[in-house]
């Protein structure tokens, strides 16, 4: 595994487990509606996580296109799949989102180096 990807996941790990063992109620629910929001329901895995993808470049959140881009790819999104939906965030957010876009490139072809 790449140093980008295991450092993003292992900081992400890290400070989950500090947040959430604080064991604050609200913090919980809301990690627990983010979990059942990704599922499979009348939208597919793969689906969802596209939209977060898009959600999280148009709000610009790297931490968050990281993340969305591991599940993509665990889930089997391709490569044009993902530049699609990088054009739709594009459109979306604006040509602020550009800068967003190379890193979520670089990550993209990171994970697809492993």
């Amino acid at each position: 595994m790449s140093n980008l990807i295991q450092e993003f996941n292992n900081y992400r790990s890290k400070m989950n487990e500090v947040i959430l063992g604080k064991n604050n109620l609200v913090m919980k629910r809301l990690w627990n509606l983010d979990t059942n929001t990704y599922e499979a329901g009348a939208l597919d895995v793969a689906t969802k996580e596209m939209l977060g993808l898009v959600a999280s470049m148009v709000l610009r959140c790297d931490d968050c296109i990281k993340y969305h881009l591991g599940k993509c790819h665990e889930v089997g999104i391709t490569t044009e799949q993902v530049y699609e939906v990088f054009a739709v965030a594009n459109i979306v957010g604006g040509t602020i989102v550009i800068p967003h876009t190379r890193r979520a490139a670089e990550y993209w072809e990171e994970l697809i180096a492993q």
